[in-house]
C-alpha cells in the first residue's frame, strides 16, 4: 500500500510503503505560494514511479489549499513541465522565491 502525507510539522510530503518511508518532496509556503525546493526518494525504492505519484499528491494538494506552487526543485519542475493539469498553478522561480528558500532551510 502507498500512502502520500503532508508532514506539514516537516514542511514536507512523505510517500511510504507499507508503512515505511519512500521519500519525501520539501517545500516552504510564502504568500499563497508553495516553493518546492527538494525531492528525494530512497534508492531501495527506486523505478517504482514513486516521485511522480509523491509530487502528483502534493501538487493536487497544494491545489486543494488554495495555493500556487513554485517548482524549485528540479524534480518538480521536470514534472510539471511533462503534466500540464497543474500549469494553472505556477508561478515563475524569481530571485525572490530562492532567497526565501535559502533563509527557510
Amino acid at each position: 500500500m502507498v500512502t502520500v502525507t503532508n508532514a506539514s510539522g516537516r514542511h514536507r510530503y512523505e510517500i511510504s510503503v507499507e508503512g515505511e518511508l519512500a521519500g519525501f518532496t520539501e517545500y516552504v509556503d510564502r504568500d499563497g505560494q508553495r516553493i518546492f525546493y527538494h525531492t528525494e526518494v530512497d534508492p531501495g525504492f527506486a523505478g517504482q514511479g514513486l516521485g511522480g505519484v509523491l509530487v502528483a499528491e502534493a501538487l493536487a494538494g497544494t491545489r486543494a489549499a488554495g495555493m500556487r506552487v513554485v517548482p524549485v526543485c528540479p524534480f518538480v519542475a521536470r514534472y510539471v513541465g511533462r503534466h500540464h493539469d497543474f500549469d494553472d498553478l505556477l508561478d515563475p522561480v524569481t530571485p525572490e522565491v530562492l532567497a526565501v528558500v535559502e533563509a527557510g532551510r
